[in-house]
């Protein structure tokens, strides 16, 4: 048996950050590009745009910092607030593994396979 949970943050009642725009911003962070990441996701560029300016308006403050291509491509930094988002969206995470764990095993008395909720991969399909 495991156990599976989800952790995201709310603000004014409206989601504001979890895993998938966390994954997005680290994504960025490896490769300097939100399409890059994205597609790592199998997710589209522009529902990953979405994403990250949905969270921008809840949060008000910006994720990322875009600069437009041209001649040399368009590129996208995480910002210093951003990435403290993440560091604490990390360290939530953490500390709520090691809870669970404590609280599964003092009330069922075994040990048992915490496990981070992640959605299944999408399969992109060629049109």
């Amino acid at each position: 048996m495991k156990l599976i949970y989800k952790v995201w943050f709310e603000s004014g009642g409206a989601r504001a950050f979890g895993e998938g725009p966390y994954r997005l911003l680290k994504g960025v962070e490896l490769t300097g590009s939100l399409k890059e990441s994205a597609a790592g996701l199998s997710m589209a560029y522009s529902q990953a745009r979405r994403l990250i300016q949905c969270c921008e308006r809840t949060l008000g403050f910006p994720l990322t910092l875009r600069k437009i291509g041209g001649a040399t491509g368009g590129s996208s930094v995480v910002t210093d607030e951003a990435v403290k988002l993440m560091r604490e969206y990390e360290f939530v995470r953490t500390v709520m593994e090691d809870v669970m764990g404590k609280a599964y095993k003092k009330h069922f008395g075994e040990s048992i396979k915490i496990e981070f909720y992640t959605a299944p991969k999408r399969r992109r399909t060629k049109r």
